[in-house]
């Protein structure tokens, strides 16, 4: 974090094909090496496939999914007198939706299934459904904030 002035937010363009800044956000973090083509054939095949073998709208699948691994509250490291503390925050929106694709793209790539664009289809459909590592990640990720909530009062 800067100390001289607040960092300026660049805008996100639309994709080409669903026009939704959502989707092109998922898209620069799917990408690896700056190969921006390879990441939108891989997230638009995910959504043919989810069209094809679930029959249901991808963006909608898409929506579902980050709405179902959005954390609300995580634990930051608080050193406090030599003693390190986890203390419970809540999450901005911003960092909210970016961690949610962060884990919905590491997960997918961690599956088993053959190509990326199977992985990802798969990881979408269980997050929409409350299912799959991506969710566990988030439930984990409260339990940690549950477990130390009594060491909030250190909060800045």
């Amino acid at each position: 974090m800067s100390r001289r002035r607040e960092s300026i937010k660049r805008q996100v363009t639309p994709d080409a094909k669903y026009k939704d800044k959502m989707v092109a956000k998922f898209t620069n973090v799917l990408m690896k090496q700056g190969k921006r083509s390879t990441a939108e054939k891989i997230l638009y095949g995910a959504f043919d496939i989810i069209e094809e073998r679930y029959k249901e709208e991808p963006l909608e699948v898409f929506r579902r999914a980050l709405d179902q691994v959005k954390p609300r509250v995580e634990v930051k490291s608080r050193r406090v007198g030599g003693a390190t503390y986890q203390v419970p925050v809540e999450v901005r929106n911003d960092r909210r939706t970016s961690l949610a694709m962060r884990w919905l793209a590491q997960f997918s790539r961690k599956r088993g299934e053959k190509s990326m664009t199977e992985r990802l289809a798969a990881e979408l459909m269980e997050a929409s459904q409350g299912r799959g590592n991506a969710v566990k990640k988030r439930e984990d990720t409260h339990k940690m904030a549950d477990a130390n909530k009594a060491f909030a009062h250190y909060r800045w």
